[in-house]
């Protein structure tokens, strides 16, 4: 039972999504800290049956597979004051009529950014040991290990780490990066402070004087048409024989042709998961390389990690509540850089 003054709140997410972020648990503190008439979850806020029910609305909490709020939709909610994103990224959620009411969103992208951070890690980590190219070279997967050294050489002790970007993901890499011996992190951020990048352990430089002093390039930049192909066929040539690109942000941030072209002469390496396009067509070159590993976009929130992401948005709605300051806001402004 809520008690009298508690928000009203719907969620808006795919089928999929609700039964995969809501578990009985999950529901019951849903209902413990809002009021939530019946339905309390669609999957089509546009359905008419649902009218009443939006015009009372005050709190939407949204997901994967939630319609972008335009004016129409908003029409129908009157009284919305907050929508509380149960995944990451809210850009295809909002509108420019959304901003206008002044409505608040959050997003659980801060959470969801450390399974990525802690993929990324252990991508790292296998491509010092070039463990997953040798795992998948029937020649070389037979050599000792002092010997099977094909790829590059077989060591995560004194490397150089380049992190493009420091996102939340990046700012979680480069912290993580510090547990390997003598390790040296450069980050390249044109947006990024010095200090702050210093604090969590790397050194901020140029990307063009990152790249040939790499021996991993992991990519963190957002989704924007300025990153587009950031890192093409220059920046490719520009590293270092047996470096290892790591992508598992965007697949847009590289330029695929060219990152075929120098994986398939045997010169760099690629651990990527994800890519442009995504998926890659069935005869893409890039399946059948020993030196490079793709998997299906694996690194973000599944299964059981989920829940992060619901819990991190109730917490949300308590402080909301509450009337206390969001965690994690969203606004127009910072929309702008954020994937």
């Amino acid at each position: 039972m809520t008690r009298e003054g508690d928000p009203e709140a719907l969620v808006v997410m795919s089928r999929e999504a609700f039964d995969a972020q809501f578990d009985a648990a999950r529901i019951a503190r849903l209902r413990r800290i809002a009021s939530v008439p019946d339905p309390l979850w669609t999957a089509d806020p546009t359905d008419p049956a649902l009218a009443d029910r939006l015009a009372g609305v005050e709190v939407l909490l949204t997901g994967w597979g939630a319609p972008q709020l335009d004016a129409d939709l908003l029409g129908r909610m009157p009284r919305l004051r907050a929508m509380l994103h149960c995944a990451g990224s809210v850009r295809a959620l909002v509108s420019p009529e959304f901003w206008e009411r002044g409505i608040l969103a959050t997003s659980a992208a801060e959470v969801n950014s450390a399974p990525v951070a802690e993929f990324t890690f252990a991508a790292v980590i296998m491509a010092g040991k070039k463990a997953p190219f040798i795992a998948a070279d029937p020649a070389s997967r037979r050599l000792n290990g002092l010997t099977a050294d094909r790829y590059g050489e077989l060591s995560n002790f004194g490397r150089t780490i380049g992190v493009v970007g420091f996102s939340r993901i990046g700012r979680r890499v480069v912290d993580l990066v510090r547990q390997l011996d003598d390790v040296t992190c450069l980050v390249a951020d044109p947006f990024a402070d010095p200090e702050e990048v210093a604090a969590a352990g790397g050194t901020l430089v140029a990307l063009d004087d990152m790249l040939p002093r790499v021996d991993v390039l992991s990519v963190h930049a957002p989704e924007l048409p300025s990153t587009r192909g950031m890192i093409g066929a220059a920046q490719l040539t520009a590293l270092p024989d047996h470096a290892t690109v790591i992508n598992t942000a965007r697949g847009s941030l590289i330029d695929t042709p060219a990152l075929e072209r120098e994986c398939a002469s045997g010169r760099l390496n690629a651990i990527l998961d994800v890519t442009d396009p995504e998926p890659l067509p069935v005869d893409s070159p890039l399946y059948d390389m020993p030196n490079v590993m793709i998997t299906p976009h694996l690194a973000g929130s599944l299964g059981s990690e989920l829940f992060r992401m619901t819990d991190a948005a109730l917490d949300e709605l308590v402080r909301f509540a509450k009337g206390l300051d969001p965690r994690e806001p969203v606004t127009q402004e910072s929309i702008r850089l954020s994937a």
